[in-house]
This record gives structure tokens, C-alpha cells and sequence, in this order.
């Protein structure tokens, strides 16, 4: 029979060149450990039971695939090469996996800094919850490097002021722009500079002062004080209050000036970073991440 015309004899043969699933599970899982009791724990067998399986593959193969050296064990050239194809073929499964989930009612889990999440995206969920009523969005708050295969997110919104893995794929949302705000009544006059005042500080960005300072190479009067606060959403509050001037991203202060709690005399400027939005998939085949980019975009109107 010519298997060309036949692809379920084509499927069978290749099966059988396959060797045991299960084994080649135990080896990833031990190799990525380079412990073999490690990876029993993990798939919740016994120490012998994964040795067993490594050496039912390694005769099946002909090869050695880890070289025992007191107690400890470390990979050969073939266990190298078999454990990169089959951490590629592990993450395909994931992948393919998560888009089939996708494609039932599977929530939009989003991870974004905890400050952005309170002063921007919340207030606006319910108008993306208005033009897309069938995706639901779970928002966890956290902020720089980010795991998905631990977190469980599909998106990550970022400030660009880390490294991340070359392997996800990122879509710019918007360019951060920042500037000075204070409460409109720590200017009593026009001719009042919100610099003199006493100067806010965020433990997670303590040079936000100087580098505003430094970008637009303005000259710097000595502060008559200063205060740091642990989170940036903090110094936003305390800029409100009126315990001094602050350096607010324009998203993040938007709201606030808009309603007149703060004033941004100086305007707001580039910084070099801008919003981000990772995923360990590709956009283009989820339509969820696709419209939230597109709302996210709209939003700031670019």
C-alpha cells in the first residue's frame, strides 16, 4: 500500500518510531531538574519509577542521555538536543492547549501595575465591558518581570523600564509622558513655581524628580522638603492632599486634573519608557487580546 494516499498508515508509522510518552515525560521533567528525585515529585512518582523510564528510553535510543558523577547527574550532547526539542514540543502542547481554551469563554486575565490598575483601568473596565459584554476580564495587580506559566495571565500591561524574554511578543500602547502636579492651592499665584515646592517622592521611582529635571534641563531650586511614599499611587494621593508637588504620569493624573484635585502647570513630557502590553502568544490569533490592544489604543488616541 503506497502510504503517500494513506495518511492514517503515515500517522501509525510514526507513532511507532515514537518512544514511550510517559518516559519521555519523566526525561524533561528530570532534565530540566538534572535531579531525578525532583522530577518525581513533580509528576507524583517514585525516584526508582523515573529512573525506570530514563532507562527503558536510553535503551530504546541507544544512547545515554545523563552521565552519573557522584550522586549527581548532568546531561550528554544527545540528552541536550533531546531536552531542547522536547521543551519546544511541550510549549507547542501549552500553546495549542490555550488556544482551544480560548476559543470557548475563557476570561481575559490581564496583569498590570498595581497603580495603573487603580487610577486608570478600573474606573474604565465598565466602558470595554460595554463594547465587548462577551469578554469577561480578570485584573490582577503586579508590576515588572512577569511569568505567564506561573501567573496564569494572558496579558501583562507594563511600564518599558525592565527586560523581558525575547520570546513574548509586545505591542507599544502608549509613550509615557510625565510632569510635575501639585493641588491648585499650592500656587496661590501665577508667578509661583510648582519646582520651590516641596518635592514628593515613590520608593519605586526615587530619581522620577531628577530625571523629569534633568530631560527637560531645567534649573533646579533646592526643595524646601521632602517626603517619600512606598507606592507610587500613594505620592499621587499625597500630591492631592497638598503635602507638596509630585511627578505624575499623564495617564495616571489625567483624571485627577481633569477634575481639578491637581494642576500639571509645566505640562507633561516624553521620558524614554512607554506602556507596553506582553503576551506569550501571538495577538493575531487571539481576538480578545486583539480588541482590549485596540480599546487600550483608543483610549489614548493613538
Amino acid at each position: 500500500m503506497n502510504s503517500d494516499r494513506n495518511p492514517s498508515l503515515q500517522v501509525t508509522d510514526m507513532a511507532a518510531r515514537v518512544p514511550s510518552l510517559s518516559a519521555l515525560r519523566a526525561f524533561e521533567s528530570a532534565a530540566r531538574h538534572l535531579n531525578f528525585g525532583r522530577a518525581g515529585d513533580e509528576l507524583f512518582v517514585t525516584h526508582s519509577a523515573i529512573s525506570k523510564q530514563i532507562r527503558l528510553l536510553e535503551e530504546d535510543l541507544g544512547v545515554a542521555l545523563f552521565e552519573r558523577r557522584n550522586r549527581a547527574v548532568f546531561l550528554t550532547d544527545a540528552g541536550r538536543r533531546l531536552l531542547v526539542t522536547m521543551s519546544e514540543v511541550l510549549r507547542l502542547i501549552s500553546d495549542c492547549c490555550e488556544e482551544i481554551r480560548v476559543g470557548g469563554s475563557a476570561p481575559l486575565v490581564v496583569s498590570c501595575e498595581p497603580t495603573f490598575t487603580q487610577r486608570w483601568l478600573i474606573p474604565r473596565l465598565p466602558q470595554f465591558n460595554a463594547l465587548h459584554p462577551d469578554i469577561e476580564v480578570h485584573v490582577l495587580a503586579a508590576g515588572g518581570p512577569v511569568s505567564f506559566d506561573r501567573s496564569h495571565i494572558d496579558l501583562a500591561l507594563r511600564r518599558s523600564d525592565f527586560s523581558w524574554s525575547p520570546e513574548l511578543f509586545v505591542e507599544t500602547v502608549v509613550e509615557e509622558c510625565v510632569g510635575p502636579v501639585c493641588a491648585p492651592r499650592l500656587l496661590a499665584s501665577a508667578s509661583d513655581d510648582i519646582l520651590s515646592l516641596p518635592r514628593i517622592h515613590s520608593a519605586t521611582r526615587r530619581d522620577a524628580w531628577a530625571r523629569y529635571i534633568a530631560d527637560n534641563q531645567l534649573a533646579d531650586p533646592k526643595a524646601p522638603g521632602n517626603q517619600v511614599f512606598e507606592h507610587f499611587y500613594l505620592s499621587i494621593e499625597a500630591a492631592i492632599a497638598g503635602l507638596g508637588a509630585a511627578i505624575g504620569p499623564e495617564p495616571l493624573v489625567a483624571d485627577a486634573v481633569e477634575s481639578g484635585q491637581l494642576v500639571a502647570p509645566r505640562g507633561f513630557s516624553g521620558n524614554g519608557h512607554s506602556y507596553i502590553l506582553l503576551s506569550r502568544l501571538p495577538f493575531e490569533g487571539d481576538a480578545r487580546k486583539r480588541n482590549f490592544l485596540s480599546w487600550l489604543r483608543r483610549q489614548f488616541g493613538s
